[in-house]
């Protein structure tokens, strides 16, 4: 007891002197739970609330009132280690071997284009936006059609040589490709027939593989190759790749892989605009098992 009469409370949160005559119900306001540390945020078990502050924390008012304790807590026992205690030492760890570069597949090796499915946001939104773009288109060839192409005017379509010699040109059928070319590895191909050749002059001598009327007028002159955001999740088993593309059309795209790279091209905005991509894959990949999904808004490779 100090000179004054006056005792340490030792109830968590109070820290007050106090006369032991004079101790009633009710004087003390402190903490009866432990302390809390948890993601740098500090409080009581008994309270709720928290502060990241040290300093802030021995200051939260306490949450209970009774008397004070003038009965100090005993000290944790030191447990006492026995002279004979035999300290187990973990060998050191062995470096990581690098891995031969020689049993990493070639990136030359064919690859497969993955499995497809198809959202139905997709298919609504994909649907209205072709609505949207045929009208455009035959405006195109009506006007075409109508005398205002010139003599000699080359069809559009791809791989299409015929030219436009008058309204009989407009009886003839178009044998074209309605994907994108592709070159990638030295090879040269469409991506909707996936006929490769390293010859350019073959790759352009390729007959189209679909029929439809001549295009003389193309409503889409302004495609353009779009650098859009990408997403990359990754879990110990597997790799989520997501494209933000709004409205692509799945049959104008290519996924494709093989066991360490991967290609990526997406025509969207309902054919309006591309997106390419190769990708080198860092550890093998088991490719037959991945696949494709689209949506409305994004493109998502798994």
């Amino acid at each position: 007891m100090a000179a004054d009469g006056l005792v340490q409370c030792y109830n968590k949160g109070c820290g007050k002197r106090f006369d032991l005559n004079a101790n009633n119900d009710g004087d003390c306001q402190y903490h009866p739970g432990g302390p809390v540390f948890h993601d740098a945020l500090k409080g009581w078990s008994c309270c709720k609330k928290r502060s990241t502050d040290f300093s802030e924390f021995l200051s939260i008012p306490g949450c209970t009132n009774a008397k004070h304790n003038e009965v100090k807590p005993p000290e944790a026992e030191k447990q006492q280690k026995p002279d004979n205690e035999v300290i187990p030492c973990e060998p050191p760890r062995q470096p990581v071997k690098p891995k031969d570069p020689n049993d990493r597949p070639s990136a030359s090796e064919p690859k497969q284009k993955l499995k497809c499915t198809i959202g139905a946001s997709l298919k609504t939104a994909l649907e209205k936006k072709l609505k949207e773009l045929s009208l455009i288109q035959q405006n195109a060839d009506t006007d075409g059609k109508s005398g205002e192409v010139k003599i000699g005017t080359s069809c559009k379509r791809n791989a299409c040589k015929s030219c436009y010699n008058g309204d009989d040109s407009n009886k003839e059928k178009c044998l074209y490709h309605p994907g994108t070319p592709i070159f990638h590895e030295g090879m040269k191909f469409w991506s909707c027939c996936q006929r490769k050749t390293s010859d350019f002059e073959n790759f352009l001598e390729q007959e189209g593989c679909e029929t439809e009327t001549h295009l003389w007028i193309n409503p889409e002159s302004n495609k353009q190759k779009i650098a859009c955001r990408t997403d990359w999740h990754q879990t110990p088993s597997t790799v989520t790749i997501s494209v933000f593309t709004k409205v692509a059309v799945p049959d104008k795209c290519l996924i494709e892989a093989n066991q360490v790279s991967c290609n990526i091209f997406i025509t969207f905005e309902g054919g309006k605009n591309i997106y390419e991509r190769h990708i080198e894959l860092r550890e093998v990949n088991i490719f037959y098992e991945n696949y494709q999904s689209w949506f409305a808004l994004r493109s998502r490779i798994m």
